[in-house]
């Protein structure tokens, strides 16, 4: 008989809460694992997870810990749900510590901060050869802990894994789809952050309702080149990890990207913005490997070099609007599709 499924959610933000939460009223076991002991003790004593989600009722059944090695101790999935610049130690600190067949998962979006690499590379990395999957799609975790209708996909190179781990997803209030396309899934939910913060920088400007479309659909385009560049597959892109997760980001201020924009295109500064936001903007980050990975396959990104521009205080957000309008009229689509320019 195969073992229970036990799941260790590492990382006690908002989106590996929610998560937790999910998998507990699933019927699934689940541990959250943070660092913080005094966080984990005061969401298993008033089950709610008051930095994060302070209204929304946990499960008792969440077992929450801040020791690691009984986190993972008999677990059959580790699900990595911490910023991208914590993701690598956290898996070399996982090594030692996991059971030899258990799979490693993440809901983690970005890249590794400096080289660029896609998290599956980390996993691949570290833990060579075992089964591994990427959860992602539009979903902001205070809506999914609220029981709110949500769609998520789970996506893996071994298609019996994507469909286990969808499945202990998978809820009344939750469709969790599966896919084979790792590296598309994880493209998407980084870029869909840079884009995020460049509508909101617009919203923020009082640009109007046509700048936002314009920026959404010619971002979204940026996002299929610079997929196919690195092979990815269309599909994936236009479904749920791109597409869904885009228009979320770039539409609801539950998005912390879409906030840090608003705050520089209403004449916030970057750290004052950041202050107030008060947790990880992944955008910050992820706006740097999109940009070095754009250039990298000689393909131009005016909407992800203009935002990172701002970031990187080489322009203001009045002068990005300017440089975008006033590039060269062409085609919408001079080569295809997926033209390169």
């Amino acid at each position: 008989m195969a073992a229970q499924p036990i799941v260790a959610v590492l990382g006690s933000g908002s989106w590996g809460t929610a998560l937790a939460a999910l998998l507990v009223r699933n019927g699934t076991a689940a541990r959250l694992w943070g660092r913080d002991a005094h966080v984990l003790a005061d969401i298993a004593a008033t089950h709610r997870n008051q930095r994060y989600l302070p209204d929304v009722d946990l499960p008792e059944a969440l077992v929450c810990t801040d020791d690691l090695a009984l986190a993972l101790r008999g677990a059959t999935t580790t699900l990595i749900v911490v910023p991208s610049h914590a993701f690598a130690a956290v898996l070399k600190a996982m090594a030692p510590l996991l059971d030899e067949d258990a799979a490693v998962a993440w809901a983690t979006k970005g890249f590794e901060p400096g080289t660029g690499r896609f998290l599956h590379e980390l996993v691949a990395a570290e833990f060579p050869g075992r089964r591994a999957a990427v959860v992602t799609g539009p979903s902001f975790a205070r809506e999914v802990a609220a029981g709110l209708p949500s769609a998520v996909t789970v996506h893996s190179e071994d298609a019996g894994f994507a469909e286990h781990l969808a499945g202990l997803l998978h809820a009344p209030n939750l469709r969790a789809y599966s896919g084979a396309d790792v590296l598309g899934a994880e493209l998407g939910g980084a870029m869909k952050n840079v884009l995020a913060v460049a509508t909101g920088i617009a919203d923020g400007m009082e640009l109007g309702l046509n700048a936002r479309a314009g920026l959404i659909t010619r971002g979204m385009n940026e996002m299929l080149r610079l997929g196919v560049a690195l092979g990815a597959q269309p599909e994936t892109l236009i479904g749920l990890s791109g597409l869904g997760d885009l228009v979320l980001t770039c539409t609801g201020d539950l998005s912390r990207n879409r906030r840090l924009g608003l705050a520089l295109g209403r004449g916030v500064s970057m750290d004052e913005a950041l202050r107030e936001i008060g947790q990880v903007v992944e955008g910050v980050l992820t706006t740097n490997e999109v940009v070095r990975l754009a250039s990298r396959h000689d393909l131009d990104l005016p909407i992800s070099a203009a935002v990172h521009a701002v970031l990187h205080g080489a322009a203001t957000p009045i002068d990005a609007l300017h440089a975008l309008m006033a590039r060269e009229r062409k085609a919408e689509y001079p080569q295809g599709l997926f033209c390169r320019q």
